[in-house]
This record gives C-alpha cells, sequence and structure tokens, in this order.
C-alpha cells in the first residue's frame, strides 16, 4: 500500500520535470526611467530583444544560465540565473549608458552587438554630440575629426589608404544601418544624402575588411547607424547660420564687388527629427534643409532632405522595419581655380560645373526574426535610385537592387557566434559619363566565427566568396578615338578573402589585439568606362582593361581604460602594416587634341606602414565634464618597386622620394570640449604635414599650384574655437568661429580651403 501515495506523488509531480522555465521582466535607462526597444538579451543558446515598451520573454528549459542584456550605446549587463520548472523568473533590468567607453556597444567588426574594448580590430566610435557642437552640416565633415580619416573631395582614405581618385573607386566603404550607401557606377559616397540629424553613432573600421564587407571595404569601413524612438516622444530641432570672413589675400575677396549681386556668401539650415511610438509602431521622421552660397565663387547648394523611418514589432521574435531617404536639390561647383593668390576663390580653365536638378532616394526594408532555438534571421534590403542631371553632358542615372540574408547562431555552451549569409547586388547604368547604358552584378557569401570560450580570450575568423560582374558594350571608343572590344560586353572575376583577428584581456581595462585581414577590389563603372572633361585643359578617359586590386593589412594595437574620478576613457597604440597589388590611381595618361587625358590604372604595387596613438574620453573632472578626442597618424607611403623613371611616368611631382600621391605622413587632431554650469567651450587643432606628392602635371601647368605649394611647404595648422550656452533644459545656443588664425591651405591641389568662418546655432530639444 505504501507504493500508492508515491504514485500520487509521482503523478502530481512529474509533469514538472519536463516543464519549461519562463525568463521575462522590462529593461529601462538607468537615468531616465524609460523602455528601451531593440535590447538584445541572450541566455545560452537562445535569444530574443525588448519590444516597444522594454518588455522581453523567454521560454528556456530549466537550468543555470548566464543572462546578458545588450544595446547600442549602453554597458552591457550580465547576471546568473536558476531556472526551475514552470517557474516564472522576473528579472527587470536597468542599462546605464557606456560611460565606459570600452564598454560601450559596437557592430561593425562582426555584424553583432560587441563591447568595444572586445573587437579585434581599431574601430573609433563618434557620437552625436559631437556632430551637434561643431554644426557638421553633413558626416564627412566631422569624419576629419577622427585620427587616421582623410576626406579629400568627398572620397574617405584611412592611414593613407587611398590617395586623390576624382570622383570615383573609394576603398572606404560607406554603410547606413549595415546597408552599403555608395552611388552604385561610380563608387561615391553622396554625403548630403545621409541624415546628420538622426544618427545614434558613427563606427569607424580601420583595415581590410573585404572579408566582411566586400570589394569597396578594402581600406576600411564607415558605419553611420540611425536612431530609433525611446519611451517618451522626442522632437530636436536646429537652426543655422554661417558666413565667410575676408581671406588673407584681401585681393582674392570677390564678394560684394562683382557682377554677382552676392555682397557675403552665407549659409543657412535647419534640421528636424521627431522620435515616437505607436503600440508596436517606432517611427522617426528626420527633415534637413540647406541653402548655400560659398565662399568659392559659382559654388553654392540648395537641398532638402527628408527620412521617414518605421519599425514594427509583430511579436517578441519578429520586427519589420522600412526606412528611405529622398534628397532633391541643385549645385554648383568648379575643379580648378584661377591661381593662387587674387583667382583662388574662383574658377579657371572652365572648369564650373552645375547640377539643373537631382532626385536621390532610398527605400529600405527589413525583417529580423529570432526563432524557437535562438537563431537569429534578418533580411537587409535596399532599392536605391539617382537622377543627376548635370552640365557638361555629365548627366547620370542608375538603379540598385540590394539583398541580404543573414543566419547567426549563438552557442553559449562554447562561447562560439556563427555568423552566415548571402548577398545579391544588381545595378543599372545609364550616363552620358559613359556613352551608353551598363549595368553590374554582384554575388557573394559569407560566414564569420567569433569565439569566447577561453577565459579573457576572443578570437574571430571570416571568410568571402564574392563574384562580380559588368554589363557593357562590346565595343568602346578610347580617349584618343581609337576602339576596344570587350567579348560578348561581359568583365567577370571571382574571389576568395580571408580575415582573423584575437584580442586578450590583460588586465580590468587592458585589451591587446591583432588582425589580419586581405583587401580586394573591382573596378567601378567609372573607373573602367568614364568619359568627360573637368576642365578646358584636362579629362579623364575610358580603361576597359584595368583590372581589381587585392591586397591585405594586418595591426597589434593595445587600448588601456582610464578613470580620473568620475571622468572614463581609454589610450590606444597600434601599429599597423598594408599592402595593395595593383593599385588603382587616376594618373595622367596621354595628350590628346581635347588635352591631357588622365585614367584609372593599375600602379603596381604599394606598401604603407605606421603608427597611429588616440586618446578617447568623457565624464565629469573637476566642477565640470570634460568630452575628449584626440590622436596622431604616422604613415610611410611608399612603392614597393621604385625608381625614378617609373615615378615620373606615373606623373609624381616628387621623382627623388619614394612616396605615394596625396598623402598626408603626419597628422594630428584634437578636440576637447569643458562644460560647466550651462557654458561649453570647446577647442579643435588639426595638423597635417605637407603633401610631398602630387600629379606632376597639375603643379607644372595648373595656375598657381607649384608658386603656392612651394610657399607653403611646411603643413599647416588649423584652430577652431566654439562656446555654447544653455539657456533652458530644451533651449542651447551657440557660436563658433572656423579656422581661427584664418590660414590659406588646400587639401587637394588649385582648390582653395574655407577662410575664417562664423556660425551662430540654436538646438530646441522637446
Amino acid at each position: 500500500m505504501k507504493i500508492i501515495p508515491f504514485l500520487l506523488c509521482f503523478s502530481v509531480f512529474a509533469p514538472l520535470f519536463g516543464q519549461n522555465a519562463t525568463l521575462k521582466g522590462k529593461v529601462t535607462d538607468a537615468s531616465s526611467k524609460e523602455a528601451l526597444f531593440g535590447v538584445t538579451v541572450k541566455a545560452g543558446i537562445s535569444g530574443g530583444a525588448t519590444d516597444l515598451e522594454g518588455n522581453y520573454s523567454l521560454e528556456l528549459p530549466a537550468g543555470s544560465y548566464e543572462i546578458s542584456w545588450s544595446i547600442t550605446g549602453y554597458e552591457t549587463r550580465k547576471q546568473s540565473v536558476r531556472l526551475l520548472p514552470g517557474q516564472n523568473n522576473v528579472q527587470d533590468i536597468t542599462l546605464s549608458s557606456a560611460d565606459n567607453l570600452l564598454e560601450q556597444v559596437t557592430v561593425t567588426s562582426g555584424k553583432f552587438e560587441k563591447p568595444l574594448g572586445q573587437v579585434t580590430v581599431s574601430l573609433d566610435v563618434l557620437k552625436p554630440r559631437l556632430i551637434e557642437n561643431t554644426n557638421s552640416t553633413s558626416v564627412d565633415k566631422v569624419l576629419t575629426k577622427v585620427p587616421g580619416v582623410s576626406i579629400l573631395d568627398g572620397q574617405a582614405s584611412i592611414r593613407s589608404g587611398a590617395g586623390f581618385s576624382y570622383g570615383a573607386g573609394t576603398r572606404v566603404l560607406i554603410l547606413v544601418d549595415d546597408i552599403p550607401a555608395l552611388q552604385v557606377d561610380a563608387g561615391f559616397p553622396n554625403w548630403e544624402d545621409f541624415p546628420i540629424e538622426n544618427i545614434a553613432q558613427v563606427e569607424v573600421l580601420k583595415g581590410a575588411a573585404s572579408a566582411l564587407y566586400g570589394s569597396s571595404a578594402m581600406n576600411g569601413i564607415i558605419n553611420i547607424r540611425t536612431g530609433f524612438a525611446k519611451d517618451k516622444p522626442e522632437t530636436e530641432v536646429a537652426v543655422f547660420g554661417k558666413t565667410w570672413d575676408t581671406p588673407r589675400t584681401k585681393s582674392a575677396k570677390w564678394w560684394g564687388s562683382d557682377t554677382s549681386g552676392i555682397q557675403q556668401p552665407v549659409e543657412t539650415g535647419m534640421s528636424f527629427v521627431h522620435r515616437r511610438k505607436f503600440g508596436k509602431l517606432d517611427m522617426v521622421v528626420g527633415a534637413y534643409a540647406l541653402y548655400r552660397d560659398n565662399y568659392n565663387k559659382d559654388s553654392y547648394s540648395r537641398y532638402g532632405r527628408i527620412t521617414p523611418n518605421f519599425r514594427y514589432q509583430v511579436n517578441d521574435r519578429l520586427t519589420i522595419g522600412l526606412n528611405s531617404n529622398f534628397n532633391l536639390g541643385r549645385s554648383g561647383s568648379f575643379f580648378i581655380w584661377g591661381g593662387d593668390s587674387t583667382l583662388s576663390l574662383q574658377a579657371g580653365l572652365n572648369s564650373a560645373s552645375f547640377s539643373k536638378g537631382r532626385l536621390r532616394y532610398t527605400i529600405d526594408p527589413s525583417v529580423q526574426y529570432f526563432d524557437r532555438s535562438g537563431n537569429r534571421h534578418k533580411f537587409l534590403g535596399r532599392f536605391y535610385s539617382i537622377n543627376n542631371r548635370n552640365s557638361g553632358n555629365q548627366s547620370n542615372g542608375s538603379q540598385m537592387v540590394y539583398g541580404e540574408y543573414q543566419f547567426q547562431r549563438q552557442m553559449s555552451s562554447i562561447g562560439l557566434i556563427a555568423t552566415a549569409g548571402v548577398v545579391g547586388i544588381r545595378t543599372k547604368v545609364n550616363a552620358e559619363l559613359y556613352n551608353g547604358r551598363y549595368a553590374s552584378e554582384n554575388l557573394a557569401g559569407y560566414l564569420q566565427l567569433d569565439y569566447s570560450g577561453i577565459k579573457r580570450l576572443n578570437l574571430s575568423a571570416g571568410v568571402r566568396y564574392e563574384q562580380n560582374k559588368i554589363f557593357s558594350p562590346e565595343v568602346i571608343r578610347l580617349a584618343n578615338n581609337t576602339f576596344d572590344t570587350i567579348p560578348n560586353g561581359r568583365s567577370s572575376e571571382s574571389k576568395p578573402v580571408f580575415r582573423v583577428g584575437a584580442n586578450y584581456q590583460l588586465g580590468k581595462a587592458t585589451y591587446l589585439r591583432a588582425s589580419w585581414g586581405q583587401a580586394y577590389r573591382y573596378p567601378t563603372i567609372a573607373e573602367k568606362f568614364i568619359t568627360t572633361k573637368f576642365s578646358s585643359f584636362a579629362g579623364v578617359g575610358p580603361n576597359p582593361d584595368l583590372i581589381s586590386e587585392t591586397g591585405w593589412s594586418t595591426e597589434i594595437g593595445i587600448k588601456q581604460g582610464m578613470k580620473i574620478g568620475s571622468w572614463y576613457g581609454y589610450v590606444d597604440v597600434a601599429a599597423f602594416w598594408q599592402e595593395y597589388q595593383q593599385m588603382m590611381e587616376f594618373v595622367f595618361s596621354s595628350f590628346s587634341l581635347d588635352g591631357a587625358v588622365f585614367q584609372s590604372k593599375n600602379q603596381g604595387d604599394t606598401r604603407i606602414r605606421g603608427l597611429e596613438i588616440s586618446v578617447l574620453g568623457q565624464g565629469k573632472l573637476g566642477p565640470g565634464q570634460l568630452f575628449l578626442l584626440a590622436g596622431y597618424t604616422k604613415t610611410d607611403p611608399r612603392y614597393k618597386i621604385f625608381s625614378q623613371d617609373q615615378n615620373s611616368f606615373w606623373g609624381s611631382s616628387d621623382t627623388t622620394r619614394n612616396v605615394l600621391k596625396y598623402r598626408f605622413r603626419d597628422s594630428f587632431k584634437a578636440d576637447a570640449e569643458y562644460v560647466l554650469n550651462g557654458f561649453g567651450l570647446g577647442l579643435s587643432a588639426q595638423y597635417n604635414s605637407f603633401m610631398e606628392s602630387i600629379d606632376l602635371l597639375f603643379q607644372e601647368t595648373l595656375p598657381g599650384v607649384k608658386s603656392f605649394r612651394n610657399k607653403n611647404n611646411s603643413g599647416y595648422t588649423l584652430l577652431d574655437v566654439r562656446l555654447s550656452y544653455k539657456i533652458s533644459k530644451q533651449l542651447k545656443i551657440s557660436a563658433l568661429c572656423n579656422n581661427l588664425l584664418n590660414l590659406e591651405y588646400t587639401l587637394r591641389p588649385a582648390l582653395m580651403e574655407a577662410p575664417r568662418n562664423f556660425t551662430l546655432r540654436l538646438d530646441w530639444k522637446i
């Protein structure tokens, strides 16, 4: 009879042995107490994300787990939890802003969220505060404050990895929310398209990243990550005005004394963003407008942009989104100045051009789904349309369709995260610049493995196989009125690329890293087929025989965290080595009846070595708060095989020293701001050494270039200063003076940079 009570107990409790447990709760901001949407919650191999109210719920087998909660801009929180069969375990969590900068979350290095200190490559993070405080009207303006980054005529270069490419063929990939955002025919970033009014952070990855992101990521990545709504509605409005002072060479001032009718060059604009939640719907609407009559004569810009973004959480596992961006405007500029003194701010050699009007827009659908095993499935899409109506037979139109499926499995029991995906890109181009219709196709598959099963050690490895095709006319007319034939009008190439990296935590806030990655870049349609003139002096011709460039980069670096009271920061030191084979650059090719002809050519093999030291910090120091970003970069950019005869043929202005064109060997940057009792005082300094080598033809034939370089052959130092006052919790007014010393300097030949200028800005946050 004793067995009967046992059977009764067993019948009651046996079902519990097969029951799962539920882990649930709410995640909020530790300071504002607002709910946080999109927080990644991980428990073993399972995972999920918080909904619009900050709630999450995971059904898990009974057992012990280390739970982690992470989201961009906040410190990752971890906690051990034991779950009993049938239990509802409630874990309400608060996350603090990432004052400890090594804990701020990034995604670019591995396509998943990882604290900055643990990444295996050099990665810098810019916050929207710096964009706002410097009144940067486009992302490229603020990127120049990042150590190792330079922008020449809109093209980004990292650690001397690129020279001056005349508006085509970047080696740095630009992403917006992890999706490629370059103009497809030329590989050019249209900086005015990117929503500077709604940026959560900008991540700058330095070094070859082709294994992760493909062809254009040869020299690095700039990933612009936009913001979404918080628990309470937010509205931010800014208005600003800017004007330029008389240049140091007073006779160069053209305004107020010519027939243009412009008495004073001015820039004025406004930005707007509203973030709000409607139940399960997350909405952000941004707008930006700018009117500019520039200090350079006949250089102007008028444009407006609107960016409606929507995200809808169907349930705790499924989220769908639709982002869009529409930009309408026109502009004018010139390529070559009239000279280095009186005519330095005016067009020369008939090089002025203008846009008759443009419309560029993107529509980006996305889907993210966590299955019941915790695997993440993600789809990213983009339709990108461009219609540029330009003067001088330079109009172009293109459409791109982009699709990416990504699968990620987190195997916490062995410390492994596997990310795999496939990418397809199809483009169509019809442009006067290329004299015909073209198309391109990119297909790729990738696999990324990140291992953290050994205490303090993070390992990563990735591989990508990529196929590129260009479809063109079979017969191509060259600059010298000869013809070249492309069999069946098809050029194609396939190539695998690899990368590996390691990060070891030496101490509580000390991280040692090392990485090696292959670089690969397939030529753009513009580089292979462009035919245009940029002045009465010269033009650009096609080169159908152009082949892809390859290479690799490696680095070893160390991050050391710092804490002084409530001020947090870190020092980063990195030594790097980059090599490129068959590097593509625009160089002088020949003379024709229309003048000098430049082409994109494979220049041979190059090597770039260097050292970079950077410091970043923020927090309370003394009675106020100090924000600091500073760094020094030294590079040695060379041809691997160098001779004076070869270098003269390549068209370098310096035939005696082995140095690549359009590079600064030494660069120092610093931006600091101290905030006390509502007042903010900021100072920015930037030094670039003399650009030793440019195109010989430019130096010897363009008006004023040689004499200007001879007079300014020791580099330059820029100083900017700004003052702000927070009138109330909602209102802030700022006054800025850039180029305080009113220097005359150029970043590339025959284009003078801005004289001293003054800006007044008002920010209103509701």
